[in-house]
């Protein structure tokens, strides 16, 4: 289907609407925005830009046949979700992830515990290729630990998505790190190592930032982490052997096993190990002295599909050994799918291809050519909610525009990744916002600031482009 023609300003009339009632919703509901009044917004978002097709001759039909692309998209986001959520359920049954935080607890050192989240959740993600697994494993844990140790959730999580993002992006089996090339028609393999010279210094100057935020907050008393590990130690059996989970889950996804199929059969195990070396909660939460099949398979599948509270002595404690299961995640789903609706009417009436190309017919020099490219990229991202969307129409966009300027793919697939990829995440109503923030428990507006990696990213790439550095040519042969 191909796009109509439209006016850029009628195709940023949407968006300044949409932004303009997100931004009023947030000063009422505050953190509760997400909890439903954010995705009646992007419902009403969809339905100006509705009326900006409708008098721009663009059928219903052909909006809804886009919105239904973009809900098929999502699909398998969506099962990653449930998933998720049902992983979590069975992994804190299991007691997995309180063994996870029970021994970061006795090596975490608050002075640099931030720093260690970045590297951590680097080396995850560089294994997996995955932001989202890594955040839906380790990811949790270090959430808790932070918890734990005092440390305000939104600088814990933005430790946690920097490193995430910065092992998704250089990672050979990210999707998103074979996508940037194949859009810019380059290869994957000079793609990674181009990008070193924007990621290498974008990641050292978060490690930096964070070891000076961790400095600070220890002055300000230490935890009393031997207390809460004895709490822990209470109301869980903590065994190393449960770190066998989180490792076999790692290692499937590493050896590009699906993700949905690498999380079934992690929440399955969770609750195998449920019943192996947690039996004594099991018969607690079902208040029976005897621990038969009926009682164990009703606390491992309420722990799957709805929410499960375990309670201790520690308020703390309690307050992080909870999980909503699958039912936890319906409200990021909610979220996703009214994102969808809105970025499939906005593309359906050629909304997107409008600002992408008054960004193109704006760039006269290699630095507005790749800045436009950037902005294409984060307007993409606010518009149509989806990193791959990022990615894929400026890709086809600037693909040409790179070639007569004779620049080399890599620059243009290093800028998709490196505005389209990493910017993602800090937009509340883009799928991966929605899906960061209900996996870590941490609203995006806490963790945006304190997201390092993913706003240095986009700006390490624009001064490269403005000083002309390591700006690589086109090869003629």
């Amino acid at each position: 289907m191909k796009n109509p023609s439209l006016s850029l300003l009628a195709g940023l009339f949407p968006i300044i609407i949409l932004v303009v009632l997100l931004a009023y919703n947030v000063t009422i509901f505050g953190d509760d925005a997400l909890s439903g009044s954010n995705q009646f917004i992007l419902l009403l978002g969809a339905s100006v830009a509705y009326l900006v097709g409708i008098c721009n001759k663009v059928s219903y039909g052909q909006m809804l046949q886009k919105v239904g692309e973009n809900l098929q998209s999502v699909t398998g986001p969506i099962l990653i979700l449930l998933l998720v959520g049902a992983l979590g359920g069975t992994w804190l049954l299991s007691g997995i992830i309180p063994t996870m935080i029970d021994y970061g607890l006795q090596i975490a050192n608050p002075r640099f515990f931030l720093s260690a989240c970045v590297l951590i959740c680097a080396l995850v993600s560089l294994a997996t290729g995955s932001s989202w697994s890594t955040s839906a494993t380790i990811g949790i844990a270090l959430i808790g630990i932070g918890k734990a140790l005092g440390l305000p959730m939104g600088m814990v999580a933005g430790a946690v998505i920097s490193g995430a993002y910065f092992g998704d992006k250089l990672s050979p089996l990210s999707d998103t790190t074979n996508l940037a090339p194949a859009m810019a028609d380059g290869e994957l393999f000079t793609h990674i190592r181009y990008m070193l010279y924007t990621t290498l210094p974008s990641i050292i100057i978060t490690v930096i930032v964070f070891t000076l935020l961790g400095l600070s907050f220890s002055a300000s008393g230490e935890v009393d982490t031997e207390m809460l590990s004895q709490s822990i130690r209470e109301k869980f059996n903590i065994n190393p052997w449960l770190f066998i989970v989180p490792a076999a889950v790692i290692l499937m996804i590493a050896k590009k096993t699906p993700p949905l199929l690498a999380l079934f059969i992690g929440t399955l195990l969770g609750g195998i190990f449920a019943l192996i070396f947690q039996s004594q909660l099991l018969m607690e939460m079902s208040d029976s002295k005897l621990l038969n099949f009926d009682m164990a398979y009703k606390g491992i599948l309420n722990s799957v599909a709805l929410a499960t509270d375990i309670e201790t002595n520690n308020p703390l404690l309690n307050e992080l050994f909870s999980s909503g299961g699958m039912q936890g995640m319906m409200g990021t789903i909610w979220l996703i799918i009214c994102a969808m609706v809105f970025g499939g009417v906005m593309d359906a009436i050629g909304a997107l291809n409008a600002i992408s190309n008054a960004l193109v017919k704006w760039s006269n020099n290699t630095f507005q050519l790749i800045a436009s490219t950037a902005a294409s990229s984060l307007t993409v991202n606010l518009s149509a909610s989806d990193q791959y969307l990022a990615i894929v129409i400026p890709g086809k966009m600037f693909a040409q525009a790179y070639k007569d300027r004779k620049l080399a793919p890599e620059n243009l697939s290093r800028t998709l990744e490196d505005a389209g990829t990493v910017t993602s995440v800090l937009i509340p109503w883009n799928t991966c916002g929605a899906y960061q923030s209900g996996v870590l428990g941490v609203g995006v507006p806490e963790y945006f600031i304190y997201a390092f990696f993913n706003w240095i990213s986009p700006l390490m790439t624009l001064l490269h482009a403005y000083f002309n550095f390591k700006i690589k040519g086109l090869k003629i042969d």
